[in-house]
This record gives C-alpha cells, sequence and structure tokens, in this order.
C-alpha cells in the first residue's frame, strides 16, 4: 500500500513539474532589437510609453536589446548583425541608415522603421506602401514631400529670403534625395542654395561657419541620424552666427532651434509600438501597410527668434501649432 501511494505521489510531483515547465515555456517572454542613432534620443522613451499603453513592462513581458550608432554611421552594419545573431524576435530601426543595415543583415527577423528619411520603396526596401513583401514594414515621415513646405514657410517668416545654405549627408540615400527636391522647390520658388555637405561629425562646425561667412539669409537643415545626435551642437552654432533656421523635427526646436515642419515624431514611434505588438501577436510584416502622418506641424521657438533678432510675422506665428516661448 505504502509501496502504491509513493508511487501516486511521485506520478504527481512529475505531472506538476510537467504542467511548470510548460507554463512556463508558454509564458516567454518577448525580445526586441532597438537600432538607432541616438542613446538620450527623446523618442525611445516616447517607444517605451507606446509598449506601456500596449500593456508591456520592459524587464517583465518584454526584453528590448538597444543599440546605438551615435555619430558614427559606420557602425550600423556592425550593431544589426549584432542583432541578429541575439535572434531577437523584432527590430525596431530608427533610421533609414539603421533599416539599410538591416536589410543586409537578415531576410527572416521582422524590422519595424520608426521612421525613414527617403523613400523605402524607390530605395528597394520595400515592395510597396500598401503591400511592403518580406521582412520589413513601419513609418515613413514623408521628408522628401515636405521640402517645399519648409522653404515656403521660411520665405513667409524671411520676405526677403533670397539664399539658403542647407546641410545635407551625401553618402546617405533619403538625404540625398531630400536634396534633390530642395533643388527642385528652391527653383520654383526663386531661391539661391549653398549647398553645405557634411559627412562625419567633423565637419559640421565647418559647415555652419561656411553658411555664416556666406551671408546666407537661413539654413535648412535635412534630416539625417548624423545630424540628429548633432542637433544641440548645429542649433548652438546656427544661433551664434544669428542664423535663422528651418529644422526636420521639433526636437530640434526644443533645443533651440527657430522652427521646424514635420509630422508629428513623437506619434510615429508610438506607432512603432503598435507595429511591434501586432508582430508578436502574429502578424507578418508583408501584410502590416506603411503608413505616413497625415497631420503635420509647425513647430516656432519665440525665445531663440528674439535671441537672433527676428521678429515672427504675424501670419506664420498664427498658423504655428505648437509656440515655445
Amino acid at each position: 500500500m505504502n509501496k502504491k501511494i509513493f508511487v501516486l505521489a511521485l506520478t504527481a510531483l512529475l505531472l506538476a513539474l510537467c504542467s511548470s515547465a510548460e507554463a512556463q515555456q508558454a509564458k516567454k517572454v518577448p525580445r526586441i532589437g532597438w537600432l538607432g542613432a541616438d542613446p538620450q534620443a527623446p523618442t525611445r522613451e516616447t517607444f517605451r510609453q507606446g509598449l506601456r499603453d500596449l500593456g508591456y513592462v520592459e524587464g517583465q513581458s518584454i526584453l528590448i536589446e538597444w543599440r546605438f550608432a551615435e555619430d558614427k554611421s559606420d557602425r550600423f552594419p556592425e550593431l544589426a548583425a549584432e542583432l541578429v545573431r541575439l535572434k531577437v524576435d523584432a527590430i525596431v530601426a530608427g533610421n533609414a541608415a539603421a533599416v539599410g543595415a538591416l536589410k543586409q543583415a537578415t531576410t527572416t527577423i521582422p524590422i519595424v522603421m520608426a521612421t525613414y528619411g527617403g523613400d523605402p520603396v524607390a530605395d528597394g526596401i520595400v515592395s510597396s506602401f500598401a503591400r511592403p513583401g518580406g521582412n520589413i514594414t513601419g513609418l515613413t515621415p514623408l521628408d522628401p514631400e515636405l521640402i517645399g513646405k519648409q522653404l515656403e514657410l521660411l520665405k513667409e517668416t524671411l520676405p526677403k529670403l533670397s539664399q539658403v545654405a542647407v546641410m545635407w549627408k551625401p553618402d546617405d540615400s533619403g538625404s540625398a534625395l531630400q536634396w534633390r527636391e530642395t533643388r527642385t522647390a528652391a527653383t520654383t520658388l526663386g531661391i539661391q542654395l549653398l549647398s553645405l555637405e557634411v559627412r562625419t561629425s567633423g565637419e559640421v562646425d565647418k559647415a555652419v561657419e561656411t553658411a555664416t561667412r556666406g551671408r546666407v539669409d537661413a539654413l535648412l537643415v535635412l534630416r539625417n541620424p548624423l545630424f540628429y545626435v548633432l542637433r544641440k551642437r548645429i542649433v548652438t552654432l546656427a544661433e551664434k552666427g544669428r542664423l535663422p533656421g528651418m529644422y526636420p523635427i521639433s526636437d530640434f526646436v526644443e533645443d533651440g532651434a527657430l522652427m521646424s515642419y514635420s509630422g508629428n515624431n513623437d506619434a510615429q514611434y508610438r506607432r512603432a509600438a503598435t507595429y511591434v505588438d501586432k508582430i508578436l501577436k502574429g502578424t507578418k510584416p508583408a501584410d502590416l501597410p506603411i503608413e505616413a502622418p497625415t497631420k503635420f506641424e509647425l513647430v516656432i521657438n519665440l525665445k531663440t527668434a528674439k535671441q537672433i533678432g527676428l521678429t515672427i510675422p504675424p501670419n506664420v506665428l498664427a498658423r504655428a501649432d505648437r509656440v515655445i516661448r
């Protein structure tokens, strides 16, 4: 009888252990990668908040492997390969350079573009906006399409505007596309351009100095991860040279730049969290259409305008979605 009780107890214990192991396996915590440029970017916390809004708790119900190239764009391939080796469940790419590196590194791990500063279809990243195909989907800010409006707003702000210095990165496809769109828009508006080609962080100071010395009327900074990482430095140099500027996103304006016109960057990163959630729940990237902003915002820093001796025309100020005083 004692032997029978022992066998039954042992069987019950083994079943309990198996059930516990199965439960632990069922509760496998998903792990995602993040490949970006700036570890201090506000969008990092915005993305985290997006995950929290969906019920995820970092470190408990989701794990994130953070990787940042900072101002060294040539590190993106190395960091992309590192995330692939970790066999994460999905990877969020914070810019076009990260997307390009990840596309070369994997064709199986789902990739979510939090932002892509060029044309993902023309660049061969996806097949189409409606049906991306492959393992990449996400969001695009439509930067090339906004260049004309940015120049128009600069001209309304500075009625005597005739020459604009443009900071861009020629070895980046997204920046190069934006530069081409800038030239087209400038011709239409009768604006002359001074090209400021910047490839490394060490060339930023010289570029702004060239713009100031060239007595241009304004500075236009195109979207690129290098410029984003160095945004405070660029803004400080422009202010020192009393150079009015139009910048690619509001983060620059919050750091002291004069103005920006773009989609809501925070909204895109919150939306990127939704894409990750859908993928973790089984949706294939190929079936998730790429989204673009439907609303754009003009952000103006009046404190900066005062510091550089500029009065923002009332008609421009009235159209601002947000004013920093």
